[in-house]
């Protein structure tokens, strides 16, 4: 396995092009499918593309608040201090990675956009801290746990909500029949363990790649060489009130949410809840300005490339790729076979549309319907859906762009082991739903 992967990361390395460029490529490839499966004119494939370019434009800022809130508030002093106190109980390289990964699963169990925050904060932590680790690998180990389906998974919670899209087809399936069945928690388990496993038996390379102390940031802007006396603006620039204005505000705002609605956990409120502690654990407002600028060009990736991805999705749902596919898989489908289709079919189009929910509005009425008609169980057919969905986000770089954005590294970094990573946990989730479909 050890040699498998040092071929891996050596060939990933040569040939594996930078996220934008394959960004690039993979337009061009549905772009050439369009019009040679779906019979579409290039004008018309050209129309698809300009039409889906603009529909992630929420969603990308989005992601680019989550990482840049989480980001600064990484960079607090109490957060650092607390980060600094974890790193202490890993004194080695295999130490770090384990404690690493759990820390990051847990936190991707919860919520995915939290788990790539702290993951990568704390492999930057890990890094800095103890020597001799390959800090590739370690990074990679802390993406690796992003495949995980936890409460936040977008699939299982809109069949579970009375009134979604799909409600008259199939009905209400309850989160204890997906996300919380006996057989879902064990899969969840048994990929830890793999996880864990598969990384730390991974020895440090001959050339180490470290952590450049160049990369670290100061979470405090450089003090003034200025004797005289300090204006007005600078006083309020380093007074504590305007920051926790604003962070209060922020907090009461997710106080009254949550009094009034219960807790929910989504991207909204991560960004909120991110920005309010921050706010209050910078010490006054250029402490919090000097921290988003350093934080800021670890964004650039999201902001160039998701608009290039949504395009592809456009052209993707438009030009009927997706019907083409699903229904060419579901066409080899038997019951037994089905489940083990399901998460195949999902892996691959999630390679194109990187969007749950967006593959599931698209593609999950034509893979229940199929369901109904071979007699595969519906809970079991929509959480093989879900877990295909997250399992090809190990070898896309969209869903790595904020990790490597904090972590200061490129795609071809990380993915020699995360390609790796994506067999084992393939086989795995595969023989799962496989076992299921024949002792139910």
């Amino acid at each position: 396995m050890e040699a498998i992967t040092n071929v891996s990361v050596r060939i990933v390395q040569r040939y594996l092009p930078s996220a934008f460029v394959l960004a690039v490529i993979l337009t061009a490839i549905v772009f050439v499918l369009g019009m040679a499966v779906t019979q579409q004119s290039p004008i018309a494939m050209v129309t698809y593309w300009g039409d889906g370019f603009s529909k992630l434009f929420t969603f990308a800022m989005q992601m680019v608040l989550v990482l840049l809130t989480g980001y600064v508030l990484a960079l607090t002093p109490v957060v650092q201090s607390a980060l600094s106190g974890l790193t202490r109980h890993a004194s080695t390289p295999r130490q770090a990675i384990v404690l690493t990964i759990v820390v990051s699963f847990v936190c991707y169990y919860l919520n995915w956009g939290f788990g790539m925050v702290v993951g990568a904060i704390l492999a930057r932590e890990m890094g800095q801290k103890v020597a001799g680790i390959h800090f590739p690998l370690l990074v990679a180990a802390a993406y690796g746990g992003e495949l995980v389906r936890g409460p936040s998974s977008s699939i299982p919670l809109v069949i579970a909500t009375p009134g979604h899209f799909m409600e008259e087809a199939i009905g209400i399936v309850p989160v204890s029949q997906t996300l919380y069945s006996s057989w879902n928690i064990a899969l969840t388990l048994l990929l830890l363990a793999l996880l864990v496993a598969f990384f730390a038996r991974q020895k440090q390379p001959e050339h180490i790649v470290e952590l450049r102390v160049a990369q670290e940031p100061s979470a405090e802007p450089a003090q003034r060489e200025n004797t005289a006396r300090p204006s007005p603006s600078d006083r309020i620039e380093h007074s504590r009130l305007p920051t926790l204005f604003l962070g209060l505000l922020a907090a009461l705002y997710l106080i009254s949410q949550a009094v009034a609605s219960g807790v929910s956990i989504d991207l909204n409120t991560i960004i909120i809840f991110f920005l309010a502690l921050g706010l209050l654990l910078h010490r006054h407002p250029a402490a919090y300005i000097h921290a988003v600028e350093k934080a800021v060009g670890a964004a650039r990736g999201i902001i160039v490339q998701f608009p290039l991805y949504a395009g592809i999705a456009g052209m993707m749902t438009q030009s009927g790729l997706v019907t083409h596919f699903s229904e060419a898989i579901i066409a080899l489908a038997t019951p037994t076979t089905f489940p083990i289709l399901t998460f195949l079919s999902a892996g691959a189009v999630n390679f194109f549309i990187p969007s749950g929910g967006g593959q599931w509005a698209i593609q999950g009425p034509i893979m229940m319907q199929a369901a109904a008609a071979i007699g595969a169980d519906p809970a079991q057919t929509i959480m093989a859906f879900t877990w295909g969905d997250g399992w090809t986000n190990q070898i896309q770089p969209f869903w790595a762009l904020p990790l490597l954005g904090v972590a200061g590294l490129s795609a071809r970094d990380i993915m020699g082991y995360l390609i790796i990573w994506l067999v084992i946990s393939g086989l795995a989730i595969g023989g799962v739903f496989a076992a299921l479909a024949v002792f139910g």
